[in-house]
């Protein structure tokens, strides 16, 4: 709030202008995917002109990119409220479920497919960083689990995603491992390919945690 009054009138005008142009671009994903994405059929609901609006965007790009940022912005946020008890991976895991379930747009936007022509600024990566960063400190609070594989031995030399970050070659691999199982088990979930199956995903979900965390959580 305090922030917000710090802002003149004007500049608290564009911010209310740039956020509903936000939900409209949302409403159209929504609807045709983020490749319709058109600023000039966005300004025609707002009852702009399409050169008033791209004063606010530069283009479809740029707005794609708050989207983007927004998007990830948010899981990042959920992940470190989701560790403030302590590194978890169940907890991260349920938050990410959550999280994606809330918004199924918003999950495709940032982890389905690649909207054409469509190349994400560097800033998005370091976003990205922060989410995976907390996710290695919850598999490094894991107990070791079995002997070392090779795979373990090509992530030691090639340890450019985890930006950095002091996890072992093991903490490396049980992140991926989580990482693409269970984003495997929720585009399924939010694509409607559970459908008629006869299983509870969300069951489904925790199960494929368990086997990643080396078995069910007592009690």
């Amino acid at each position: 709030m305090a922030d917000q009054d710090t802002k003149t009138p004007r500049e608290r005008y564009r911010a209310q202008v740039r956020a509903e142009i936000k939900e409209r671009a949302w409403e159209q994903i929504a609807t045709a995917g983020a490749s319709a994405l058109s600023l000039n059929a966005i300004a025609k609901q707002m009852g702009m002109s399409g050169p008033a609006l791209y004063r606010y965007f530069d283009g479809r790009d740029a707005l794609i990119t708050e989207l983007v940022r927004d998007a990830y912005r948010g899981l990042a946020d959920t992940f470190r409220a989701a560790a403030g008890a302590g590194p978890d991976v169940r907890a991260l895991s349920h938050a990410l479920r959550e999280w994606a379930l809330q918004d199924p747009q918003r999950y495709f936007l940032v982890y389905g497919t690649p909207v054409p022509g469509y190349h994400a600024p560097d800033d998005i990566t370091a976003i990205a960083s922060e989410i995976m960063s907390t996710l290695l400190d919850a598999c490094a609070a894991l107990p070791s689990v079995g002997p070392a594989v090779p795979f373990q031995a090509h992530l030691e030399e090639h340890r450019v995603w985890a930006d950095g970050h002091p996890a072992t070659p093991a903490d490396l691999h049980r992140a991926l491992a989580f990482w693409t199982r269970l984003h495997g088990v929720l585009s399924l979930e939010l694509a409607g390919h559970f459908a008629g199956m006869g299983f509870d995903p969300a069951r489904f979900f925790a199960a494929e945690v368990d086997a990643l965390v080396g078995g069910p959580q007592a009690g």
